[in-house]
C-alpha cells in the first residue's frame, strides 16, 4: 500500500519505526558538514560515552555503524567468531529466524534450540548442552532479547546464571533492538558480551543507525577472531577512537545529532521511568486484548513483552485484513503477522516516544476494526479496561513536577 496522506495524525503502533519526538526532527533538521572538522568528534566522544548508560555498562566500548539491526548482527557475530564456531541459537519467531539464518551464511556450526511461536527461549535445553559440553566447543550463545514476531522476552539473567554454574566460557551475545531503552537491560551486571540495538526503536530515531557494545572480553575475541568483515570491523573504529576522529568513514551527520536529541529526552525522563511506561502501556494494552475476549499470542506471563502484543484472532478471521482496514479507514498502522503466525495475529507496538493517551487511541481504533471484520467486540470494554489500569497506575510527569 503506497503511502496517501489523510487527515490528522497517522497513527503509528508498529513495533518500529516509531513515532519520532518533535525534538529529534528538529535536531536533525540541518544542513551536511565536514565530519573532520572538530565539532563532530566532539559530539561523538559525547555520544559513546552517553550510550553505554542505555546498556547499563561501565566497561563496554560502544560503535555507532550507519546501518540497521541486521547490520549490527553481522557486526556482533564476525568480530568475536571464525567460520566454523559453534553457536548456540533460539528460535522462537522470525527475528531469531533471520539471526540464525545470517549465522548459517556466516559459515558458523549453529546449534539451533527450536521453540514454538510463543513461547521463549528453551533454556533448560541450554543447561544440558552447556553442561554436556566439557570441551568447551561452544564458542557462543546467541539469544534475541524480545522477538517482536510474538511478543516473546527472555529472561537474559538466567542465562548468565547457567554459564556461570557450569564455568562456560562462551560468548554472550545479545540482540537487545527492540528492548534497549524500553525494557530493563543490564550489561554488566547479566555478563553480555555483545549487545545491539537499532535507532528506529526504543530510542525512537529514524531506521540508519546500528549501535553495538562489546564488553572487554569480546573485545579481545576480536584480536583472534577469522571472520572476514570490513565495513563492520571494530579495529578500524579503535585506530579513529585513538586519534579522536572517531570514524574510518562518513558517519550519518544527521542521524548523530538525531541521537544527541534522543538521549537527552531518554536522560531528562529517566531511564528507570522509560522502564516503567513501557510495562504500564503493556499491561494495559494486554488487559484490552483480555477484555475483547481474544489471546495473547505470548503463552506464559513470564514471557509477555512490554514493548509489542500480538493478538492471536479467531481461525475464521484473517489478521491482516484488521490491518489493512486499520490503516485505509482509521489512518491506523499495525503489525501484521510474520511467517509462521501471519494471518494469525496482528501486532500492537507500544514503543518508543509513545504515552497512555496515545495508545488508548489506537485501542478505540482497533475496537473499531473488530467490529468492522465481524468480530463481535464491545465498543470500549479494552478502553474501559485499559484506562482503569493507567489511571491508577500513571504518575506524574517527571519533568513537570
Amino acid at each position: 500500500m503506497d503511502y496517501v496522506n489523510g487527515p490528522g495524525r497517522n497513527h503509528l503502533f508498529v513495533p518500529g519505526p516509531v513515532n519520532i519526538p518533535e525534538q529529534v526532527l528538529r535536531a536533525m533538521n540541518r544542513n551536511n558538514e565536514d565530519y573532520r572538522s572538530p565539532a563532530v568528534p566532539a559530539l561523538t566522544k559525547t555520544l559513546l560515552e552517553d550510550v553505554k548508560k542505555i546498556f547499563k555498562t561501565t566497561s563496554g566500548t560502544p560503535f555507532l555503524f550507519p546501518t540497521t539491526g541486521t547490520g549490527a548482527w553481522e557486526s556482533a557475530l564476525t568480530n568475536t567468531l571464525s567460520p566454523g564456531d559453534r553457536t548456540v541459537s533460539f528460535l522462537i519467531g522470525q527475528f531469531s529466524l533471520l539471526w540464525i539464518d545470517q549465522q548459517k551464511r556466516l559459515n558458523f556450526d549453529v546449534d539451533v534450540v527450536e521453540s514454538d511461536w510463543g513461547q521463549g527461549a528453551n533454556l533448560e535445553v541450554l543447561a544440558s548442552k552447556i553442561a554436556e559440553d566439557r570441551s568447551h566447543t561452544i564458542k557462543a550463545i546467541c539469544i534475541v532479547h524480545n522477538e517482536t514476531a510474538t511478543g516473546v522476552t527472555n529472561n537474559l539473567a538466567t542465562v548468565r546464571k547457567i554459564l556461570d554454574h557450569y564455568q562456560h566460557p562462551a560468548l554472550f551475545l545479545v540482540d537487545g533492538v527492540s528492548s534497549i531503552c524500553a525494557l530493563d537491560f543490564r550489561m554488566d551486571e547479566w555478563g553480555v558480551d555483545v549487545a545491539l540495538t537499532g535507532s528506529q526503536k526504543a530510542l525512537s530515531l529514524p531506521t540508519g543507525l546500528g549501535i553495538v557494545c562489546a564488553s572487554p572480553k569480546a573485545l579481545e575475541a576480536s584480536k583472534t577472531a577469522k571472520s572476514v568483515r570490513v565495513f563492520f570491523d571494530w579495529s578500524d573504529y579503535l585506530k579513529f577512537y585513538k586519534l579522536g576522529t572517531y570514524w574510518p568513514y562518513t558517519p550519518s551527520i544527521q542521524l548523530l545529532y538525531g541521537l544527541r536529541a534522543a538521549l537527552d529526552l531518554l536522560f531528562e525522563e529517566g531511564l528507570d521511568n522509560v522502564i516503567a511506561r513501557h510495562a504500564r502501556l503493556g499491561k494495559a494494552t494486554r488487559l484490552a486484548v483480555e477484555a475483547w475476549g481474544l489471546k495473547n499470542c505470548t503463552q506464559k506471563e513470564e514471557w509477555f513483552s512490554d514493548t509489542v502484543t500480538a493478538v492471536v484472532v479467531p481461525p475464521h478471521i484473517e489478521s491482516s485484513e484488521i490491518v489493512k482496514r486499520a490503516w485505509k479507514r482509521y489512518n491506523l498502522s499495525l503489525g501484521l503477522g510474520l511467517n509462521k503466525v501471519a494471518g494469525k495475529v496482528f501486532r500492537i507496538g507500544h514503543l518508543g516516544n509513545l504515552n497512555e493517551l496515545q495508545l488508548l487511541g489506537c485501542l478505540a481504533g482497533v475496537e473499531m476494526v473488530l467490529k468492522d471484520i465481524g468480530f463481535p467486540v464491545k465498543f470500549g470494554s479494552g478502553v474501559a479496561a485499559a484506562s482503569a489500569f493507567l489511571q491508577n497506575s500513571t504518575p506524574l510527569i517527571p519533568s513537570r513536577i
